[in-house]
This record gives structure tokens, sequence and C-alpha cells, in this order.
């Protein structure tokens, strides 16, 4: 079951994967497969794959999606991986999708996340999405709490941005960022997204 804002961060992504005209499109740390749904309705995705650690989370999107082992689909697909480690098979996608995964992440593993993504697979759009630590306070949280237990750090948007910047710049992006959810004026939204574009080979 997901939340209103849920809903809005998914269907931001895909808003913003449909405007991009990609047509292949990596889920990185896919969970249940509640993107790929909604991506599969989509005729211009020819070429779908979630990958995720969590083998439990992968049985779920194979049985939320219906796909059988003894008849593979030749347009989606999950399978174990993880988003830190460089992985051949994972290059030649049009755009990558780390939808509320990377706060999941040892902070020290970021630049293994970052040669994997962004110098490996290196996809002509990335969009990554991860809550916005300021806004806390009006989920009625107390200080220092984070949203999920899993949760191994929250940015605040000028740490987010800081990373995003760097990442853009060492790897030929540019970047830019969008908040998701209610705005408070002083708080920024609940949600923060960083969308990556690849430069243009001259």
């Amino acid at each position: 079951m997901t939340t209103p804002l849920h809903d809005e961060r998914l269907d931001a992504v895909v808003c913003a994967l449909l405007a991009s005209g990609a047509t292949s499109v990596l889920d990185l740390g896919c969970g249940p497969g509640v993107l790929l749904l909604r991506l599969r309705t989509h005729a211009q995705f020819v070429r779908l794959l979630g990958i995720d650690i969590d083998e439990r989370a992968l049985a779920d999107a194979r049985f939320a999606l219906d796909l059988d082992w003894l008849r593979p689909d030749p347009r989606l697909a999950v399978r174990l991986g993880s988003f830190e480690d460089v992985d051949r098979d994972l290059t030649g996608f049009d755009a990558a999708v780390l939808l509320e995964t990377i706060e999941h992440i040892d902070p020290g593993h970021l630049p293994r996340v970052e040669r994997a993504v962004f110098a490996s697979m290196h996809p002509g759009l990335v969009l990554v999405t991860t809550p916005n630590q300021e806004y806390n306070v009006l989920h009625g949280m107390q200080a220092g709490r984070k949203r999920h237990p899993g949760h191994r750090f929250e940015w605040t948007r000028t740490q987010f941005q800081k990373w995003a910047a760097g990442v853009a710049q060492r790897h030929g992006y540019t970047v830019s960022f969008a908040d998701l959810g209610p705005p408070d004026p002083a708080r920024g939204s609940s949600t923060q997204m960083a969308r990556f574009v690849r430069h243009e080979a001259p």
C-alpha cells in the first residue's frame, strides 16, 4: 500500500523517464517492484531490469509482476544484484533510478555507488530520490530520528546538492533538483530528487 507522497514520487520519476525519451531503464534497489509495475504500462519502455540485494523482496517483485522462471519476459526482468558493485551486464541502459534507496547505503560506501552507477553503468539519465532530513520535524519526528530503521543517513538539501554536484562534475553530467511533496517555505519538501543528465559527446 502506497502513501500519497510515495505515489507522487513514483509519478515524478515516471514522468521524468517518459519525457527523457528513455526506452531502457534500470531500477536500482527495485524492492517489491512497485516502480516496475508502473513502467511496464508504458510502451515506450522496451527493456526494464530491476536489481536488489534482498531475495525476499525479489520474490515479492516476481509475484507482483507475474514473472515466470520457465517463460522469461523478454521486456522485463528482476535479479539479484547491488548498485555498489561494478557489473558490466548493467551497462547500455538509457536511464537508471535510485528511488529511496541511496540512504540505505553505508555513507562510507557512497564512492562505490558513484563508481558503479556513474562511471561504469554511465546511463544518459540518473534519477535519485531521498528524504529531506530538514522536513522530519514536520512529520512529528524528534531531532536525530530517521524515517526508517534501515536508513544509514538522511541528507539535508545542502548536503544532497553538494554530493550530487560533485558526482555530476566528476562524471560528465548536469544535475538539477526538484522538491516532491507539500512544500514548506523554510524546510523544503519531504522528498528531494536529483536529475542527472549526461553530457553528449562532442
